[in-house]
């Protein structure tokens, strides 16, 4: 038996989602945290691939606090300049690097198609192609099966062709629409071409684009809302469906070589609608555990469309948001960043960055009353 042998974790193919995994290979599923004992289970459920973000990392910090409360005081004590931030940081790579290594068996098997842990770049540098990219360079060499998550905004896509070309899998995050992905897509390529014309490698590279479904939902829930405008029930738990269903479409089309991942759940059907897709799939660990305890049937329905009435209302309703997210021209690279999901999400990946770092404040400079 070899070592990869040794450390593989069996996939349990009495849950639904085991059985997924292995009736649909070319559908992956990742784990949406880097919980190590969460990433364990989700293997043995046939999970390929994690990812990580400022939300996801400081949940698995204060899921196992003692642990990182003390390794933090170390840090401090190795790194006796460093500030709060800096020293949060440490922490999220290394929780990265943890999780990482339970997946390098996978890593060896694939090629380096999944196997992968997504790291995210600091949101504070959302605004700068160039420390996206140098930091995403050295996310990069932390492990042999790192990915790098980058915004799908003009600066995060200007640095995902530089480090693709690099040599960097990239995962374009903050990204909820298919014109976003659609230029994800567009810049991975370049990058790639860039470097097949240097004679470099491409073939290990894995590089996805995110688009989180579940908060374009959310936002056109909250327009909705807003407008006091009543929709059929159920209609808008569909729209990151139909985004992401058209956007596999046109990257199958197209050639790109990035496979969409759907992610940010609020339903079962950002998995069970895209069922059968080379695809990459990331579900939180909760979702996982409702889906398999509750026995949900997972046939392949990725080429199933959406129901055109569904797609009629959302678009007589809601026009201007729904062009936006759903047609591949319906923006402009440079009002990604506008789009009111972006602006929702990166607020909240700012806020989760600042509540480290007062984390980190009260373990290492706590209050003397």
């Amino acid at each position: 038996m070899t070592q990869l042998d040794m450390d593989r974790i069996a996939v349990d193919t009495t849950t639904p989602l085991g059985r997924m995994t292995q009736a649909f290979p070319q559908t992956a599923l990742w784990n949406d945290s880097a919980d190590p004992t969460q990433l364990r289970t989700s293997i043995s459920f046939g999970a390929v691939g994690a990812t990580c973000n400022p939300v996801i990392a400081l949940a698995a910090i204060k899921a196992d606090l003692p642990r990182w409360t003390a390794r933090l005081r170390e840090l401090a004590d190795e790194h006796p300049t460093l500030g709060e931030s800096e020293l949060g940081w440490l922490v999220v790579e290394e929780l990265s690097v943890d999780a990482a290594e339970l997946l390098a068996p996978i890593f060896t098997e694939h090629n380096g198609r999944n196997g992968r842990l997504s790291i995210q770049t600091d949101p504070r540098l959302h605004r700068d192609p160039v420390a996206l990219a140098d930091q995403a360079e050295h996310f990069h060499h932390l492990a042999p099966n790192i990915i790098v998550k980058l915004p799908a905004t003009r600066a995060g896509i200007e640095a995902i062709e530089e480090v693709t070309y690099r040599g960097v899998s990239i995962n374009a995050t903050v990204s909820f629409t298919v014109p976003q992905v659609v230029e994800v897509g567009a810049a991975v390529e370049r990058g790639l071409a860039r470097r097949e014309a240097e004679g470099l490698p491409t073939e290990q590279m894995g590089p996805v684009a995110t688009l989180m479904g579940g908060r374009l939902d959310d936002w056109l829930k909250h327009v909705a809302a807003k407008r006091g405008l009543l929709l059929s029930p159920g209609v808008l738990e569909w729209a990151g469906v139909a985004a992401m269903k058209r956007a596999y479409q046109i990257f199958a089309e197209r050639g790109y070589r990035t496979r969409v991942l759907s992610a940010a759940f609020r339903n079962h059907l950002q998995l069970s609608e895209l069922v059968g897709g080379d695809v990459v799939i990331s579900p939180p660990f909760g979702w996982q555990k409702l889906i398999n305890d509750n026995g949900l049937d997972l046939p392949s329905r990725i080429d199933v469309p959406v129901d055109q009435a569904i797609l009629d209302e959302i678009a007589a309703r809601i026009p201007d948001e729904w062009t936006k997210a759903y047609e591949p021209d319906g923006m402009t690279i440079d009002e990604f960043a506008d789009f009111g999901a972006t602006r929702r999400t990166l607020r909240q990946f700012l806020d989760a960055d600042a509540q480290l770092s007062a984390l980190v404040r009260e373990i290492l400079v706590p209050n003397p009353d």
